[in-house]
């Protein structure tokens, strides 16, 4: 917002015309393929929403999933949702109306949905990393350090956090965004560069550490199979993490020289549409609890 509003400013400054949409280039202009798209990205959306929700069910109905791991998954999937539906729907509707404009407030009120929610994913795939690193290296003192108070106490603190011309992109991409500011262009990149540490890098750093102590917990394991089932429950978690991290680490740290539209476009589409699609699947296939709950659900309602 700071970027935009400088440049709105030096515009008046020179008496030139005041910047107040901008035009997204979406995925193709042919319009054989408008279909397609529509086809491909309508029924993601829906599985993305509904996955989630049935995600979201299944810890709040069942009383034997109220612990702090599922709790934060079920918040998880709520981010989820919030963040798909920040920049799908729009992108539908331009398919269908062939209408890719979007207002110069429209823009910044996506861009501002998307980077909190992004962050809040972010922020709580680190606290998920913690929670994993207490109940495997101190099992005995979990009850108490992940206390239900403490547990909403990390909510609001990872909540807290994320609170704080023709663009490349389906979205309000904020990467492409600074493009088109009128500040400096080495301001933009040290803006972006201390975004990313902060959200990217600190949190990553957490994660690692995290889990470099459960991995040396787990080899002091005497038995094959006591170290199975540790590993087995960060096998979901680190999957989120690597398609989370992966896919955003490719699109913001990427080379200037090497960056392209498409590319950039289909690095976004992975983090913003079939990671929060792919999270439900990862999570239900390969728990236990969750995929008993969720049968017991559909079984119920059929």
């Amino acid at each position: 917002i700071f970027f935009l509003d400088r440049c709105s400013s030096i515009i008046r400054m020179y008496n030139l015309t005041h910047v107040s949409e901008f035009h997204l280039m979406g995925f193709s202009d042919d319009p054989d393929l408008q279909l397609v798209l529509f086809g491909l990205f309508l029924p993601m959306y829906l599985i993305t929403v509904l996955g989630n929700l049935l995600l979201i069910l299944a810890v709040s109905s069942d009383p034997h999933l109220h612990t702090p791991m599922y709790f934060f998954l079920s918040n998880l999937s709520l981010a989820d949702i919030c963040l798909t539906s920040t920049t799908v729907p729009k992108m539908i509707v331009d398919i269908l109306t062939h209408n890719r404009v979007i207002s110069y407030v429209g823009c910044l009120t996506q861009m501002s949905l998307f980077m909190g929610f992004a962050c809040m994913d972010d922020m709580l795939l680190t606290v998920m990393a913690y929670d994993r690193f207490v109940a495997i290296c101190h099992p005995l003192h979990y009850a108490v350090t992940v206390s239900a108070h403490r547990c909403a106490l990390l909510l609001l603190a990872s909540v807290f956090l994320s609170l704080h011309t023709e663009i490349a992109n389906f979205f309000c991409d904020p990467s492409q965004l600074l493009n088109l500011s009128c500040s400096d262009p080495l301001l933009n990149s040290v803006v972006t560069y201390i975004v990313g540490v902060m959200f990217g890098f600190f949190p990553l750093l957490g994660i690692f550490f995290s889990y470099y102590k459960i991995v040396s917990s787990v080899l002091k394991i005497p038995s094959s199979e006591g170290r199975y089932k540790a590993f087995s429950t960060c096998s979901s978690h680190l999957s989120a993490v690597c398609l989370f991290y992966g896919t955003g680490i490719g699109v913001y740290f990427g080379s200037d020289v090497s960056y392209s539209s498409i590319t950039g476009m289909e690095a976004s589409l992975m983090y913003t549409v079939v990671t929060p699609m792919l999270n439900p699947f990862i999570y239900s296939l390969r728990n236990r609890d969750i995929s008993r709950t969720l049968k017991r659900i559909l079984s119920w309602r059929a």
